[in-house]
């Protein structure tokens, strides 16, 4: 099969937004665009049915509606819709192991709220094995739904605690397809001995910087090498990586971050720190799936 972008519809304003999204995405990384719709009660092809006894009818009124739109707005780009009988979760798990990216919106909710991301979404992200974009959609002039995040640097978020390659490659090529700058971002949380009655150590945090700022040179030296026109900034701030990563978001086109595809049995399919970033940044966010 082809480089696809794929993006999951079914017709809420976010997975339109998310299909915007991914056009642009397709267009610039030059791939087709997969437009998939899932529905178990699918009805096998029938041949020359008028609609209003197609059982099919609105599902493929749906992506036909999406493909005319996105047709308009990006004339180059090749886009082919894809209708499966399957339920959505796994019609998209199997649509990411296919895709170079897999794009699905999430809502536009409030922080108390957001732990209620679409359970879809969450569940494809947790156990895709190639990078999955969750897209947030808002509300632009007479009610267009618009994506945020549209511009602004990429973000990649850096644990240093093992390879990263994949993530790296990820992000670095994203935003090289852009042409715009990629912020690393390494979190250290100040520890305890570190406090003192009159704040922190100076001489304490200064280690903690210089070391992290060693290994993260050392992890940015070959893909800069690999994209020089890449322009690259590093970020160690001293607080918590959840904290730093969704600080560094904000103006952000597009946050990177790592789920490693092996966890303990009974450890959350996603770190704190990608569960962090996908309930409160509100560009859209990569999870990557890494070793």
């Amino acid at each position: 099969m082809e480089p696809v972008v794929t993006v999951g519809l079914d017709g809420s304003p976010e997975s339109l937004g998310a299909a915007r999204w991914a056009a642009e995405e397709a267009e610039r990384r030059r791939l087709t665009l997969r437009l998939l719709h899932a529905w178990p009660l699918l009805a096998p092809e029938p041949t020359h049915v008028p609609s209003e006894i197609d059982q099919n009818y609105w599902a493929k009124r749906l992506v036909h509606n999406a493909q005319t739109e996105l047709q308009a707005s990006h004339p180059g780009l090749a886009i082919v819709g894809n209708l499966v009988a399957d339920d959505a979760q796994n019609a998209l798990l199997q649509a990411a192991s296919e895709s170079e990216v897999t794009v699905l919106g999430s809502r536009g909710l409030e922080p108390v709220e957001s732990y209620f991301l679409g359970d879809i979404s969450m569940a494809v992200v947790a156990r895709a094995e190639r990078p999955v974009v969750l897209v947030r959609a808002g509300t632009g002039k007479e009610g267009q739904p618009v994506t945020t995040g549209a511009v602004g640097p990429v973000v990649v978020a850096l644990k240093l605690h093992g390879p990263c390659d994949e993530l790296l490659a990820f992000a670095f090529a994203t935003a090289a397809a852009r042409g715009v700058p990629l912020r690393a971002v390494h979190g250290r949380s100040v520890p305890l001995h570190a406090h003192v009655p009159w704040g922190v150590d100076h001489d304490v945090t200064e280690e903690i910087t210089q070391e992290a700022q060693k290994h993260l040179s050392q992890a940015l030296r070959p893909w800069h090498e690999k994209f020089p026109r890449v322009e690259v900034a590093d970020s160690i701030p001293l607080e918590s990586p959840a904290k730093a990563v969704v600080r560094a978001a904000e103006g952000a086109g597009l946050v990177v971050v790592g789920r490693r595809r092996h966890r303990p049995a009974l450890a959350p399919r996603l770190g704190p720190v990608a569960h962090a970033v996908i309930h409160h940044a509100r560009c859209p966010v990569a999870v990557v799936p890494h070793d």
